[in-house]
């Protein structure tokens, strides 16, 4: 190893690790577990909270990072529509925060911590996601567009939906489906918008 790279190498060592690192890593890690859709910046609760990463399987989870120069102590604004729109919340955050997260999450999120292995970025389960008790139907839905609402609409009532708000609409299928179906339809909505974009981008790839 040349002396540039060890300067290199020792520099990074010494920089706060933050979320452009630990989202690498962790996308990474959570792409070998083959979800049907991973998605970055996802807006929830009618914008009130963005979500770093979600994963879809047959249901959402939500993963908030924080790192170390990060404010942990947002996450008490943040969890609150996190709670209400996924059924499993787990974050992702620095040895630094670690005592601090153990205090201040929800007891029903997971906790994974990610620190410098070298020149990697390795992130290990401090505690797993369990079940979301705070889920609010109503809430979750409002993550989908209007399009996608109507579309999961259709498939519960014969009603005519073409002049219903997105409020109405997400309360209409409140009614309608349990909350198990509820995510369900709401995990493959997101999953067929992901696969559309990914298509729209390979076709404009094309294109050029």
């Amino acid at each position: 190893m040349t002396a540039f790279n060890i300067m290199a190498l020792t520099n990074e060592t010494f920089l706060p690790l933050g979320d452009k690192d630990i989202r690498r890593s962790l996308i990474q890690r959570l792409s070998a577990q083959a979800p049907k859709a991973i998605i970055e910046e996802l807006h929830v609760h009618n914008g009130n909270a963005i979500a770093d990463v979600v994963t879809v399987h047959s249901e959402a989870h939500c993963y908030e990072i924080k790192g170390e120069g990060d404010n942990i102590q947002r996450i008490l604004t943040q969890g609150k529509y996190y709670d209400l729109v996924f059924g499993k919340v787990t974050l992702v955050t620095t040895q630094n925060h670690l005592a601090r997260a153990l205090s201040i999450a929800p007891a029903h999120w997971g906790i994974m911590i990610a620190k410098r292995v070298g020149h990697e970025v390795k992130i290990a389960h401090e505690r797993s996601a369990k079940r979301n008790r705070c889920f609010d139907k109503q809430s979750a839905l409002l993550t989908l567009w209007r399009s996608e609402l109507a579309e999961v609409a259709m498939s519960v009532t014969s009603e005519k939906i073409s002049k219903l708000t997105r409020a109405c609409l997400t309360e209409l299928i409140a009614q309608n489906l349990d909350q198990e179906k509820l995510l369900k339809n709401i995990g493959e909505k997101l999953i067929a918008r992901v696969a559309k974009s990914e298509s729209l981008d390979s076709y404009k790839l094309c294109a050029h």
